[in-house]
């Protein structure tokens, strides 16, 4: 209804508009070059509207002319915009799917299309390496490290590169430089951590560890890489102070107060650490020490009086007993060694004890033929050890990272089973 009034608004305003030219009277007339043109006012009027008309099109035509060549050149570059983004877009659903050759096609288009911009040149990148092109891809990734807004792209793709090759030391320097860029990645954190593991670099591994990683493995071992013995018998009392029941921070502890020259000090730390957790490798080193058999077994004593009663301490006391070699000893060898079998201890090494303690008894009062003790061991439960529960591989002893998978933090203690080929034993023992 609007749109109609306005019509007619604008129809009343012409027809006034004609109806007053026509009413106007006199001529016009003009001269040019002896010529003479004369002609009503309404026809003048009407003329000269229709001149200014027909100059305002001829300029308008005049400036478009001017401004096509630069509107074609818009147009195509549209036209390349879109091409160079449908590019893009095929060249990420190549790179997803692992179509490695149309990857690099569509990398290759859209890089034409839209030049070297952030976005193609990550994805040239990450065709690249999906085509197995590691120098072409390293050489796209310097070239985003160079840029300002994308650096850290960069980065993180030489990052990857070089944790590939596993060039740790390429790779801390690369996560140094993007944790520059910017501090606290989550992603970045973790990377940072493994290589810091992976370099022997146990203190930021420390401060870079997530929640739940094994860091109590982790200040062990920077305690031995540790050059300087105040700071390392700091580190070891707070690790011990952490994990008051963990063997190795114990034994690490111990170990650098010895060598202070604290050894009663260590000689407590071993004792109240054999309270929580009796463990033989606890006892190496209480015991190391001592060279008389009689001297070691006191001592002994003294280190299990905390776990009197448990299966460790018994089997220990028994076999320090056998050790010292009199008739008394030998009794007394196998009386602990059946209170550590009544507490529970079903392994390999009790039974050989036995059998040892049963050849060296003289006094006739043996509970089972050495012989029979044998065989009773090969029936038993292996002997505990230490072993990687990441790949099953059995230790000699404790480390932060297993020599075989190199995984960290995942030695623990336990029942290392043999290989067996059919239900014998195959390990050569």
């Amino acid at each position: 209804m609007r749109g109609v009034l306005l019509f007619l608004l604008f129809a009343a305003i012409v027809v006034s508009g004609a109806w007053w030219l026509s009413g106007l009277s006199g001529q016009v007339s003009a001269t040019l070059s002896g010529y003479t043109i004369e002609m009503a006012t309404p026809l003048a009027l009407l003329a000269v509207a229709l001149l200014v008309i027909g100059l305002a099109l001829l300029l308008r035509l005049f400036f478009g002319l001017l401004n096509l060549r630069r509107r074609f050149a818009a147009w195509r570059a549209m036209r390349r915009r879109r091409a160079g983004r449908l590019a893009t877009t095929r060249a990420l659903v190549a790179i997803a799917a692992g179509d490695a050759p149309k990857a690099l096609r569509q990398t290759a288009r859209a890089r034409k299309m839209l030049g070297d911009t952030v976005q193609t040149l990550l994805h040239a990148a990450e065709a690249a390496r999906l085509a197995g092109r590691e120098d072409e891809a390293t050489e796209i990734f310097r070239k985003l490290s160079t840029l300002d807004e994308a650096s850290f792209l960069g980065l993180r793709g030489l990052f990857r590169q070089a944790w590939g090759r596993q060039d740790w030391e390429e790779a801390a320097r690369l996560a140094r430089q993007a944790e520059r860029l910017h501090p606290g990645p989550s992603w970045l954190r973790a990377e940072r951590s493994e290589v810091a593991v992976r370099t022997g670099n146990w203190q930021q591994a420390m401060a870079l560890a997530a929640p739940g990683a094994p860091t109590s493995a982790f200040a062990v071992a920077a305690i031995a890489a540790e050059p300087d013995a105040g700071r390392a018998l700091k580190l070891a009392k707070r690790a011990l102070k952490d994990s008051p029941d963990f063997i190795p921070a114990a034994l690490a502890y111990a170990k650098r107060l010895r060598e202070g020259g604290s050894e009663r000090k260590a000689q407590t730390v071993l004792r109240e650490t054999w309270a929580r957790n009796p463990h033989p490798d606890l006892a190496a080193f209480a015991l190391a020490l001592h060279t008389a058999p009689a001297s070691t077994f006191s001592e002994a004593k003294t280190l299990t009086a905390g776990a009197p009663q448990h299966p460790e301490s018994l089997f220990l006391l028994a076999g320090l007993a056998l050790a010292v070699g009199t008739s008394d000893s030998v009794i007394e060898a196998r009386h602990y060694a059946e209170a550590a079998r009544a507490a529970g201890l079903n392994q390999q090494r009790l039974y050989r004890l036995l059998a040892d303690i049963d050849a060296a008894d003289l006094t006739g009062i043996t509970l089972m033929k050495p012989r029979e003790a044998l065989r009773a061991a090969s029936a038993a439960d292996p002997d505990p050890g230490w072993r990687c529960d990441a790949c099953g591989t059995a230790q000699t002893q404790w480390s932060a990272i297993c020599p075989h998978c190199r995984a960290a933090g995942r030695i623990g203690w336990g029942n290392v089973v043999r290989p067996t080929l059919l239900g014998r034993d195959v390990s050569g023992e």
